[in-house]
């Protein structure tokens, strides 16, 4: 099973229309990262997580599925 991170950033990225190519570019990371990050097979790093949070406008503990929206 997915964890939780790998499952909502992709939802999150869908629903903001963006390819991984395009996510990649926002956070300046290869598409590969994302990809790997997708799939649950790495997670970002503390900086990384909180610029995503900050795209994706929500907060860091519903990233990793301590709480819900």
């Amino acid at each position: 099973m997915k964890n939780k991170f790998a499952q909502r950033i992709k939802e999150l990225r869908i629903e903001n229309r963006l390819n991984q190519d395009a996510f990649a570019q926002k956070c300046n990371v290869k598409q590969s990262c994302v990809s790997k990050w997708e799939r649950g097979e790495t997670l970002p790093d503390i900086e990384m997580l909180i610029s995503i949070s900050e795209i994706f406008n929500v907060s860091s503990d519903y990233l990793l599925g301590i709480k819900e929206y």
